[in-house]
């Protein structure tokens, strides 16, 4: 099976309606007020079937200069344009201003219909036909057929059908490996099924059962049901019109501009890097103006910013920022329509850049906005990953930033890793100079602490993390990478560093040491030491800390230290003890070692802790062989 969107367009009462029922059998005109009026006032479907297996679905679009919002939220996602232009009245208005919208949306397929050929002599015709050929010079309509119908007397109708066919089938394929994305264009209740929304299916598959959200207001969902042109089917494809049967969402909290997508993937937007061109006849465009932006089925009020100048003339481009009023979903390789914000007008549009961007200043640079425009997919995925900077960016994100097919964004990936472009540590990727900034940073911090901090074995890891504003998985796999960093359970420190002591630290050691010693079971507390030594209780705490490690010290509690020869003395009277007796009090063993309470109580603590005692009820038993 082959799918294929067809977009109608031309001026209003030109026949599109008309001549969509004349080929398909369908009335796309479903509203009570267009069949009153005899206009399109909103998006109309319908569906031409081929034997080969071939599906044309039909967007029918109003021609009013008024409804253009209408026809934009039908546009974005066809592939080909039927153009309609009625004999007897030639180029009007919305002639041009819907063929400028499908150059600006760069259509690359159409072909032309000459409607209400029975109301015109044959020389007449021959003339619009000229007429119409002069008009579509130069834009992706230059070498179309043009096909004289009448929707009255089905007068070609049947060639028309053919004609379509033969390009249809030259279609490049809408991306059916990339990530669902459905711009709604419609939202309705059917009796017995709940919440419907449709719209063309333009990128990725969907199947029932599948979870699914929709964005901008995040609602999730499932798929309850599944329909194309009025069949039920398992899975939709990109390049379908799709109804979407919805569980448990109320039709009130959906609206035209909303977009179904996968979970966990994209994100909405307020701020869009973009290139910008107007079209030939459109008013200067100043920085800063209003206008009214279109991208997909959404229509919202932005500013536009335009990078390196102040005034953008008719037929020129730029690159440009978009600040919207309300977000919308977007990738990178959309294209974009906006009108004047007053009077409404077409008068230009372009390709969406970065639809993740942020408020940059207009000196910074737009060297990223060139290739993301121009690049390849691997450069335009490493040169975002670099902007990123040491925040990195996982893999989801890129899949939903860009509009490329999975397995094309995953090549790339795997590209840039082979070429020590991108480091990847679980689903986060870094771009190599992102991690040498980072390396540099951590040399940076590790110096400096150290410095103020000689007598410190090295820096809380979580610590170091919070300097770096680092995620903490990333910060996680990068620091295991670092050479110069050693790592000893949640303490970082440069693999050069060892804990030094001053001349004077040397001599405060030495009289630690002594005090200690001399005071035997009975030691002073570590507030005593410091105000005994007259020293400052940090300075005190890390040279403690260091004699610890060295072995000199023992700490029995962060305020009590004693000797390494005290603490053997210890040992020996318990084993001394314990030859002569299975259990021993605390008033026991107080006396052993001739001290108090006081300190006989933490001594203890100390012991069962490390397990060379252990406490039964009121007595303690020897462990330690």
């Amino acid at each position: 099976m082959r799918y294929v969107i067809l977009g109608t367009a031309g001026h209003i009462d030109h026949g599109k309606s008309a001549l969509v029922k004349a080929l398909t059998g369908i009335d796309p005109d479903r509203l009570k007020e267009e069949k009153e009026r005899g206009i399109t006032i909103d998006l109309g479907f319908a569906d031409l079937t081929y034997p080969d297996g071939l599906t044309v679905g039909i967007v029918d679009v109003p021609g009013h200069e008024r409804l253009v919002k209408n026809m934009l939220a039908g546009a974005g996602g066809i592939d080909l344009v039927l153009f309609v232009i009625a004999a007897d009245e030639g180029i009007m208005p919305q002639s041009r201003e819907h063929l400028s919208i499908c150059n600006l949306l760069k259509i690359k397929s159409g072909l032309i219909a000459i409607t209400k050929a029975d109301l015109v002599e044959k020389e007449w015709l021959e003339l619009v036909e000229d007429e119409v050929r002069d008009f579509v010079k130069g834009t992706f309509l230059e070498e179309a057929v043009i096909v004289p119908v009448s929707s009255k007397t089905m007068f070609n109708i049947e060639l028309l059908k053919e004609e379509i066919k033969n390009v249809a089938l030259g279609v490049e394929p809408k991306q059916t490996k990339g990530l669902f994305r459905l711009p709604i264009d419609r939202v309705f209740i059917l009796k017995g099924f709940g919440t419907v929304v449709t719209g063309t299916a333009i990128s990725g598959s969907i199947s029932v059962d599948d979870t699914l959200e929709i964005l901008p207001s995040t609602i999730k969902s499932r798929v309850r049901g599944l329909h194309s042109h009025g069949k039920p089917m398992q899975t939709a494809y990109a390049g379908q019109r799709v109804a979407i049967n919805l569980q448990g969402v109320k039709k009130e909290e959906l609206k035209r501009g909303d977009t179904v997508v996968i979970p966990e993937r994209f994100s909405s937007t307020k701020t869009i890097d973009a290139k910008v061109e107007l079209l030939k006849d459109a008013p200067a465009l100043k920085s800063k103006g209003l206008v009214h932006f279109y991208l997909g089925t959404s229509d919202v009020l932005a500013r536009i910013i335009l990078y390196e100048r102040d005034e953008l003339k008719a037929g020129e481009s730029c690159y440009c920022q978009f600040r919207l009023q309300d977000p919308v979903i977007s990738m990178s390789g959309d294209r974009y329509i906006i009108r004047r914000f007053s009077p409404v007008e077409t008068i230009g549009g372009g390709e969406v850049l970065d639809p993740s961007s942020y408020r940059r200043k207009r000196k910074e640079g737009i060297d990223d906005l060139k290739i993301f425009e121009s690049g390849t997919l691997p450069e335009k995925i490493a040169t975002k990953i670099k902007k990123a900077g040491m925040r990195g960016m996982p893999i989801s994100f890129i899949e939903g930033w860009i509009k490329a097919e999975i397995p094309l964004i995953k090549d790339s990936i795997s590209t840039l890793k082979e070429n020590n472009v991108l480091i990847q540590f679980e689903d986060i990727l870094l771009h190599n100079s992102a991690f040498n900034v980072f390396k540099e940073a951590v040399k940076k911090i590790m110096t400096e602490f150290h410095e103020k901090n000689p007598l410190k074995p090295g820096m809380l890891k979580e610590e170091l993390r919070a300097n770096l504003n680092s995620e903490p998985r990333l910060f996680s796999g990068m620091i295991t990478l670092l050479k110069d960093i050693a790592i000893d359970k949640e303490i970082a420190r440069l693999a050069t560093h060892s804990m030094a002591l001053s001349a004077a630290d040397e001599t405060l050691k030495i009289k630690i040491l002594e005090l200690l010693e001399n005071s035997g079971f009975q030691p002073p507390t570590k507030e005593e030491l410091s105000r005994s030594l007259e020293l400052d209780p940090k300075h005190l705490s890390d040279i403690l800390r260091l004699m610890v490690k060295e072995g000199s010290l023992v700490r029995i509690n962060d305020s009590m230290y004693i000797t390494t020869s005290t603490y053997n003395k210890i040992i020996e009277s318990l084993k001394g003890f314990f030859r002569g007796k299975p259990e021993m009090t605390v008033a026991e063993f107080r006396d052993i070692l001739s001290t108090t309470r006081k300190y006989a109580l933490p001594f203890l603590e100390y012991l069962d802790s490390n397990k060379i005692t252990l406490r039964v009820g009121d007595v303690r038993k020897l462990l330690l062989k």
